[in-house]
Parts: structure tokens; C-alpha cells; sequence
């Protein structure tokens, strides 16, 4: 692949790879995918409703993203974020589109990005992929405006340079997502390597509104992927452990009747610390383990606003985190 050039454009309707395209802003090159969610493998099981069999036959929302898109840069943030995006489109069946974000006025810099779409392309190999490039006066706005030009329903980036190992670093491009998007953003560890196969996902749970709606989104992920669900709540300081405790119990039958599970299938704990990044490190983390948070009851329908509180679990997980928008059907 020469210099400045794009990966290939292949068509649904033509197998044969076309002349390479002009990339120009907000303009999509496409490679050949299969779209729609594959069925975990298994039986179905006994029937529990319309709940499960809308589960069952993928027609229910799952809190991993249907249409993936990620960040890339040409570094381990942006290398780490492309493997974690691919792994979850492998997954899910979903499409994957990778994007670069350059900034306006500057003399090259669409062909940087360009160039940088290469390095993802051979970095993805033979896997089926879109790629963008978007002109933005700062990489966390093109992401969330390419989103919604794409139809992307999940944004994945990387941790920001300089931050802890294994810890999730936030920049301004996480920051700005964090605080507006409209769509689901996923962060990546500085350092992380995804397993084959989530091995649990896990709600941080308090009992209000937006927290249900992440538990329900939740169950049924676990569900249609077939794997554990946990609901954990950080007890700290001089927090009353058992309404917590009752809290978390009120929310097992939600996950249940969301996903169409036995109640005794939805994990619950409560980790009791003075702080939260003391409670994150106790508590038990499972390899290819997602965590995911509500947006704050601050945040507009729609829109991706996390809390001071969730911002410090985020910063204190030791996995991937998913931040899904208020209100999001």
C-alpha cells in the first residue's frame, strides 16, 4: 500500500476491491463485513417469556455496541483501544470502523492521517474493518460528530500518554466524551490486552434511575454473550452497608427479568473502604472482565455526563470501562 493511500474500498454489492478512493473528511473506506449479532454458543435453554426470546433472537439492545467505533493514534493508547474495538466486534458480529482525527489549518496533516489509517489497516491484517478520517478542532468532538455521521453506537479509545499502567489515563479527548457524547464510550487500561471473550460483566450499581436502565442493558448482554453478571456497590466511609446491601438485592430480580436469568445467576457484592480507589482494589476482578457505569442523573437524555463519584471508579479500575448515555434505548 503506497504512502498517503487507504485501505481498499470493497462494496457489499461488488466482492472485487475498487480503485482506492479519496480520503477526504468524513469520508468512510470500506472492506467487506458481516453485520448482526451471532448466537453464543450453546443451547437456548427453557423459555422464560418475551423478554428471553426477544434476547435470544438479538432484537433486544446489547450494552456492547452493534457498530464500534474507535480512536486510533499511532501509539500504545491508540494501539491498545484498535485490538480492544476489534475483539468486541469480533464478539458481537457487529461492524467496526476505525477513525483518525486531524486538526483543521494545518499544512499535511490529512495526509498524516492518512498514513496513520495504514498503520491501523496492516496492524487489523485481514480483518473486515471501515476507515475515516474526520477534521476536528479536537480528537473527543470528531469522534462523537463522525458517531453520529456513521451510525456507531459505541466509541472506543485509549488511555491518555503518561498514565499508570494498567489504569485507565483520561486526556481531552476522553474528557470531552465523558461530558457529551451521545453515544456509549468505552475507555482501555494503559497496557491492556483483551481476553478472547469477556469472562464477566460488572454494573457499578447505586439505586437510582440511570443505574437500572445500565443493569437492565447489562442483563441482556450477559445474556445474549452468555456469561456472568455482577452488580457491585462501593460502601465507603460511614455509608450504611445494609441498605446498600437491600438496595442491591431490589436490583437482582431487574437483571433477571431484563435478561431473562434465574436470580441466582446475577452475582451481587459489596466492597466496604474508606475510598474508592481502596474498595476498587479489593474487590475481585476477573480476566476480560467489563465494567460498566451509568451516566450522572446530571446528564441530558441521550447524553454521556459522568459524576465526580464515577469518574474516581474509573480512574480506579483495573479493567475496560463502558460509560452508557442517559436514557438510551
Amino acid at each position: 500500500m503506497a504512502h498517503g493511500a487507504v485501505p481498499p474500498q470493497v462494496t457489499a454489492s461488488s466482492p472485487a476491491a475498487t480503485p482506492r478512493p479519496e480520503l477526504r473528511k468524513g469520508r468512510v473506506a470500506k472492506v467487506h463485513r458481516t453485520s448482526g449479532f451471532r448466537r453464543p454458543p450453546g443451547g437456548t435453554g427453557r423459555s422464560r417469556g418475551r423478554v428471553r426470546e426477544r434476547v435470544q433472537s438479538g432484537h433486544a439492545p446489547c450494552v456492547i455496541g452493534a457498530h464500534v467505533l474507535v480512536g486510533y493514534s499511532p501509539d500504545p493508547g491508540g494501539r491498545e483501544a484498535l485490538e480492544y474495538a476489534r475483539a468486541i466486534a469480533a464478539l458481537t458480529g457487529g461492524r467496526l470502523t476505525v477513525a483518525v482525527v486531524y486538526p483543521p489549518g494545518r499544512a499535511g496533516a490529512a495526509a498524516e492521517a492518512g498514513a496513520t489509517l495504514e498503520q491501523a489497516a496492516a496492524l487489523l491484517g485481514e480483518e473486515p474493518a471501515d476507515y475515516a478520517v474526520q477534521e476536528s478542532r479536537g480528537v473527543g468532538r470528531g469522534l462523537s460528530v463522525l458517531a453520529g455521521k456513521v451510525g456507531a453506537d459505541l466509541i472506543v479509545i485509549g488511555s491518555a500518554a503518561g498514565g499508570a499502567h494498567g489504569h485507565i489515563g483520561i486526556g481531552s479527548a476522553a474528557d470531552h466524551l465523558l461530558h457529551a457524547s451521545s453515544e456509549a464510550v468505552l475507555l482501555v487500561p494503559a497496557g491492556y490486552s483483551p481476553a478472547e471473550r469477556p469472562q464477566r460483566l460488572t454494573v457499578a450499581y447505586v439505586r437510582r434511575p440511570q443505574c437500572d436502565e445500565a443493569v437492565q442493558r447489562a442483563a441482556v448482554a450477559a445474556a445474549r454473550l452468555q456469561i456472568p453478571l455482577r452488580l457491585l456497590t462501593l460502601s465507603l466511609g460511614d455509608a450504611d452497608p445494609g441498605q446498600l446491601r437491600d438496595d442491591l438485592a431490589l436490583a437482582v430480580p431487574l437483571a433477571a427479568e431484563a435478561g431473562g436469568l434465574e436470580p441466582a445467576a446475577v452475582q451481587t457484592e459489596l466492597a466496604e473502604a474508606d475510598d474508592v480507589a481502596a474498595a476498587m482494589a479489593r474487590t475481585d476482578w476477573a480476566e476480560g472482565e467489563l465494567l460498566i457505569c451509568a451516566s450522572s442523573e446530571d446528564s441530558a437524555v441521550h447524553r454521556v455526563f459522568l459524576g465526580e463519584m464515577a469518574l474516581k471508579v474509573l480512574r480506579a479500575s483495573p479493567c475496560p470501562v463502558a460509560v452508557l448515555p442517559r436514557g438510551r434505548d
